[in-house]
């Protein structure tokens, strides 16, 4: 087996250095491009603008505005029971594939898997938009599927992101990855949850920290079950995301991942290992107060990525 290289790159406690966002928000340059967030603007008791980032409408209108001014999206459009992914958090994952693009030496026809990719798009629309990758993006709901092909309708990429419903919800590449595919990298937000318990726990803490609590908490909880849990909760999603990554070695350069627990990582690096990973690399983000990371692996010996 080729001995596998494992290296942690550690950033400052702040976006990349290619993140549009790292130095806060125009709130009046982003009305201007979106009027609808205007309405969610007011001045706090430090006579700041700000929104109010417990209404999950505010945080919406917030993206959407940052999506058109920044990303060209003009449309951005699902239901709001659906998740709302931060923009600045999820253009981050995607600089730091292009770092990982750019040392590994892959800089033509370049395409991602999106695993769960969510009525969103979220990271075909912001991958495709700064770095003009393609992308594939698989769903186990048909549902958020049809919300984010409208997305790609409206914005005219068609030819950029095509969609994939996965249909065996019991399976993340099986079903999704064929023998002939080619994919420069995969991403993936895994859902975090065990249950809708644990999660709805999770909000109601970070709610508190906002002072806001009670049923008010319960209306601003937001993101479907799929987004959110998964049966065994985010270490039993990535163990078979990491498994089913080794039934398809020669698919994808880079299998990557985020990871929200900390402790996960080194049980990951050792059962990659085991899996016939040749290199892993740990990626921490720092994201303000927030502290992420993403893992990244490949199956490839060092003659195999140098013919990629």
């Amino acid at each position: 087996m080729p001995t596998c290289k494992n290296q942690v790159i550690k950033n400052n406690p702040n976006f990349h250095s290619k993140n549009k966002h790292k130095s806060g928000y125009d709130l009046d340059a982003l009305c201007e491009v979106y009027p609808d967030l205007e309405s969610f603007v007011f001045e706090n008791n430090f006579q700041t603008q700000t929104i109010d980032f417990a209404n999950p409408k505010a945080v919406k209108a917030l993206n959407t505005a940052l999506l058109r001014k920044h990303y060209n999206i003009s449309f951005w459009e699902f239901p709001e029971t659906n998740l709302c992914p931060p923009i600045p958090g999820r253009v981050d994952y995607i600089h730091h594939i292009s770092d990982l693009f750019e040392t590994s030496k892959i800089d033509k026809d370049i395409s991602v898997l999106d695993i769960g990719t969510g009525a969103s798009c979220i990271y075909p629309i912001l991958g495709n938009a700064e770095y003009s990758w393609k992308f594939t993006a698989s769903d186990i709901d048909d549902a958020s599927l049809k919300h984010a092909q409208q997305i790609i309708i409206k914005n005219k990429l068609n030819e950029a992101i095509s969609l994939i419903l996965q249909k065996d919800k019991t399976l993340i590449f099986k079903g999704v990855l064929n023998t002939s595919d080619r994919f420069s990298a995969s991403v993936c937000n895994p859902p975090f949850y065990k249950s809708e318990q644990e999660a709805f726990e999770t909000t109601i803490k970070k709610l508190e920290g906002l002072k806001i609590s009670g049923s008010k908490a319960i209306r601003n909880f937001s993101g479907t079950h799929n987004e959110l849990w998964y049966k065994g909760g985010e270490k039993a999603f990535l163990h078979n995301y990491l498994y089913e990554s080794s039934l398809f070695k020669q698919q994808c350069f880079w299998y990557t991942t985020l990871v929200s627990k900390k402790e996960l990582v080194k049980g990951m690096h050792a059962s990659l290992k085991k899996l016939g990973a040749t290199e892993i690399k740990t990626i921490n983000m720092g994201q303000g107060n927030k502290l992420s990371r993403i893992v990244a692996w490949t199956f490839l010996t060092q003659v195999e990525q140098e013919n990629w």
